[in-house]
């Protein structure tokens, strides 16, 4: 059993936090925020994460999860620090180490023993150097700093953290390695493997991976759309591709682009500090030029079918998150279709099962909120799926026709077989495969 603090309770630090509090250590999770850390003191999750409530009530209730406002008794007698803070971009693409670096002053001046600086949030190559340096300017005890960066997918995140397939610890103190090694062996018993490396590898190893997966995900879009300028099905083209196992099956799926809080973000991150150190990524840069047309690949699909006259028209959309099983919205696909929508004058109705809240929180009264998917296609002229929720796949499609104007639906995650939806008569518009009309 070991004392842990986690300074930060989002995704990363809360699910952080709770599964080291599973598997029988003392954690005590810090955050600036009073109202969030009463309200997870009751008992309350601040955000969706599926398997996350659970844990999360059985430790408290065990007394292993703990929670404070306050750094100094967050941290008393903590063996070891997890840092789990924001590291929002900056205009020119950079990241904003100064959550992580002003958590790190306070901590020279706090912790009294010898203690384990862990970095889990998502830094640049050289941050490790950084928070060192920020540290020793008022501590005046020992003390070592790790690089270990996160890979949790948001819906998956409590099952990626007991489970991982990997991690990535970066460390050149034996004594913090041998700490690390114990702490995380419960989550490597099925045979994962933890990666010690030197902390620039690991904090290198976190962009790659996710600029890789971002760059695959583009690539087949770009597969997709110009499937559709030559007749060709973007599935069997997948299917094929994913069926050699150099390249896989995974992130293969054509749609309208990635959004979220970690592509997006770590790839301009990336650029940034390659150039920096002079070094022009070219993949990458295509890839954030591709995505961001992509996002709103269906919008001259619909501004055709409407021949150019979309004012006064009603459309509905289904899924807002962006992604299935979170109700994050940062950089949603879903919102930029819908802002480009309302700018032609088109009166748009939205549902989503776990982000409406999120979405009055930017919408506004700019769009209606439905109680359920059916409810917004009451007199609609067409459907936009944006998110590939499980509830949206296997929908009544006669409730559908009779709800709406016209049986016309646009789909940016290919939610339909092609087939069913030319038996049931729909004007159906995809991704990457044959137009039915």
């Amino acid at each position: 059993m070991n004392k842990i603090a986690v300074v930060g309770t989002g995704y990363v630090g809360l699910v952080t936090g709770t599964c080291f509090a599973e598997t029988g250590n003392q954690v005590t999770c810090i955050d600036i925020d009073s109202v969030k850390v009463q309200k997870m003191k009751n008992g309350e999750v601040p955000f969706f994460e599926p398997g996350l409530e659970l844990l999360f009530k059985k430790n408290i209730k065990s007394g292993n999860l703990k929670f404070t406002e306050s750094l100094e008794s967050g941290i008393k007698d903590a063996e070891v620090v997890f840092l789990a803070l924001p590291t929002p971009p900056e205009e020119d693409g950079s990241a904003d180490l100064s959550y992580v670096l002003g958590v790190a002053e306070q901590l020279g001046e706090i912790i009294s023993n010898y203690t384990i600086i862990v970095n889990k949030s998502t830094v640049p190559v050289g941050t490790s150097e950084q928070v060192q340096t920020s540290i020793q300017k008022n501590s005046k005890v020992n003390f070592s700093v790790v690089s270990n960066p996160e890979f949790l997918r948001q819906g998956q995140a409590v099952n990626d953290f007991m489970h991982p397939d990997r991690i990535v610890v970066g460390c050149s103190d034996d004594r913090a390695r041998i700490v690390l090694d114990k702490l995380y062996k419960p989550f490597v018993e099925s045979g994962s493997k933890i990666h010690f490396m030197d902390e620039k590898s690991s904090e290198l190893t976190k962009y790659a991976a996710n600029s890789f997966l971002a760059t695959k995900i583009t690539f087949m879009n770009e597969v997709a759309n110009f499937c559709e300028l030559i007749g060709a099905d973007v599935d069997r083209v997948r299917e094929a591709v994913g069926s050699d196992n150099r390249i896989g099956h995974k992130f293969l799926y054509p749609g309208i682009g990635f959004g979220g809080s970690c592509f997006p973000k770590d790839i301009k991150a990336l650029l940034k500090s390659c150039n920096d150190a002079g070094y022009q990524f070219q993949v990458l840069n295509s890839v954030v030029q591709i995505n961001q047309r992509q996002k709103t690949i269906l919008f001259p699909k619909i501004k055709n079918y409407f021949k150019g006259d979309l004012a006064g028209k009603k459309m509905a959309f289904w899924g807002l998150s962006f992604k299935p099983d979170t109700d994050d919205l940062r950089e949603a696909p879903s919102l930029y279709m819908i802002e480009k929508l309302l700018n032609e004058g088109v009166e748009v109705s939205v549902f989503d099962p776990e982000a409406m809240v999120n979405t009055k929180d930017i919408l506004k009264d700019k769009v209606y909120y439905g109680k359920n998917q059916y409810d917004v296609l009451r007199n609609t002229d067409a459907l936009v799926i944006c998110t590939e929720w499980e509830v949206f796949k296997k929908p009544d499609f006669n409730k559908i026709k009779s709800l709406m104007n016209d049986a016309v639906i646009f789909d940016g995650r290919n939610l339909f077989d092609i087939d069913e939806m030319t038996e049931k008569g729909f004007y159906y518009s995809s991704i990457g495969r044959k137009l039915i009309n």
